[in-house]
């Protein structure tokens, strides 16, 4: 960046301003697209992908409807109100509004400690509750004071309307919120060395190692059970990263800080990505360095307990076998998550998996038993990877997370995580029920390394 002078960064900004696309902008200057959001962030202090400011088109989300099952896949954004991409990493407001539908009421008081650009503020305003927003980032309440400037029209709104306390604050450290005074947390943490949210801020947990980013954000965990009422839920948005293509499951392992922290599991839903390119470019860099395109992400929804309630693994029986291709398809699939028809489920699944991986011992199930035998497996079956089928239960009204459980408990040096699938069956029948319905499966793919 030393040689981008400071003529030169205000004029690509000015042509930023202007709505030239980051493609022809990278052309034309000859920067990296990492460069030009390091540009804009240095300029505006936040990292933001659109600079001018969105015109209100319409108040609500049209048809909109609120989810029902574990699997949530929103193929349109979401523009309504003053909602819009320009925060990078942001997410779609379809989030925090179904969030804020099934677990809040009118005039609850909701706390988002990540707030960014404002999408669960906004929400919280449009659907008649308080909110707290707070963010260490003091430019990005600047742009969350900006997105939530807006007067609701009374003819539509006949509810209540609470204006939003916005400030800079920590997550790490809410002293000035009491114990059990918040409704609901809903909140989207950056993923530790993902997307860069600023310069030099002090504090910005999007800076650290991995190891760092799970230390401070066992002290984000503490601070949400201790200011939630009992009863009350805390929902996060968290994803998983990759390193020398083979996956780093930071979602589990942050869903586990919170779990520590004396929370219990209501919801473990999986958000589907779809902006991971699947043809071109990208579909033969996936099959040629063998890797999937992270399309998932987690959606945790905890729940601070009124007493003490224990929540024990129910393992199952499971069964091995060499994977057979059998049936012939086109395509194989390149990212993590692959749904297909129940009738050719099973044959889609074994036919990815030798296509991909050639020779694979298919683990169903997953019990204490099969830990043990590990060893033996290896030992006297010849494959190349080991992939562990296994799905979610719910145990008195709480989840129990199988494959968060086996990801924690395969702890053998011959074995390495490379890809953590999640699975959906299409056909299913879809009974709405208080509890969300059960959808998905996990595929965890082990690389053999001996």
């Amino acid at each position: 960046m030393s040689k981008l002078t400071k003529e030169l960064k205000e004029e690509i900004i000015k042509r930023k301003l202007e709505g030239l696309p980051d493609e022809e902008i990278g052309k034309r200057y000859g920067i990296t697209f990492k460069q030009l959001e390091r540009i804009i962030t240095e300029y505006y202090g936040v990292n933001i992908s659109k600079i001018e400011k969105k015109k209100i088109k319409y108040w609500e989300p049209k048809d909109f409807c609120e989810e029902f099952t574990t699997v949530w896949s929103f193929k349109r954004r979401g523009d309504w109100a003053t909602h819009d991409g320009r925060y990078r990493g942001n997410w779609s407001p379809y989030i925090p509004r179904n969030i804020i539908l099934k677990y809040s009421k009118q005039g609850d008081t909701v706390l988002d400690y990540f707030v960014g650009g404002g999408t669960t503020a906004v929400e919280a305003k449009l659907l008649g509750r308080k909110c707290i927003a707070i963010d260490i980032n003091p430019w990005a309440i600047e742009l969350t004071r900006k997105n939530l400037d807006f007067k609701l029209p009374e003819r539509l709104f006949k509810f209540k309307i609470y204006e939003p306390e916005v400030k800079v604050g920590d997550a790490r450290n809410l002293s000035d919120i009491p114990d059990e005074s918040i409704d609901l947390i809903c909140a989207h943490p950056p993923y530790g060395g993902i997307i860069s949210y600023s310069l030099n801020l002090e504090g910005d947990l999007s800076k650290l190692s991995l190891d760092e980013y799970l230390e401070e954000m066992k002290k984000v965990a503490e601070e949400s059970f201790r200011v939630l009422k009992k009863g009350a839920k805390c929902a996060i948005l968290i994803g998983d990263t990759r390193k020398r293509k083979y996956v780093v499951p930071i979602g589990f392992k942050v869903i586990n800080l919170f779990l520590k922290a004396g929370f219990l599991l209501k919801e473990l839903i999986i958000k589907r990505q779809h902006n991971c390119k699947t043809t071109g470019f990208w579909y033969e860099k996936s099959i040629k360095q063998n890797f999937l395109l992270l399309a998932h992400e987690y959606l945790p929804v905890f729940e601070k307990p009124e007493k003490d309630v224990k929540i024990r693994p129910e393992f199952e029986k499971y069964s091995i076998e060499s994977i057979n291709p059998g049936k012939e398809f086109d395509k194989m699939e390149t990212t993590s998550v692959w749904i297909f028809d129940k009738e050719e489920y099973d044959d889609r699944i074994k036919f990815n998996l030798a296509q991909r991986y050639g020779k694979v011992i298919l683990v169903r199930g997953f019990n204490d038993l099969l830990q043990q035998e590990l060893d033996k497996i290896l030992e006297t079956e010849k494959f190349s990877f080991l992939a562990i089928k296994v799905k979610d239960t719910r145990k008195n009204g709480y989840i129990i997370p199988m494959g968060k459980f086996v990801v924690e408990n395969i702890n053998n040096d011959r074995l390495k995580l490379k890809e953590i699938v999640i699975l959906v069956k299409e056909g299913e029948i879809i009974k709405p029920n208080d509890d969300l319905q059960i959808i998905h499966e996990y595929l965890l793919i082990y690389e053999r390394k001996d």
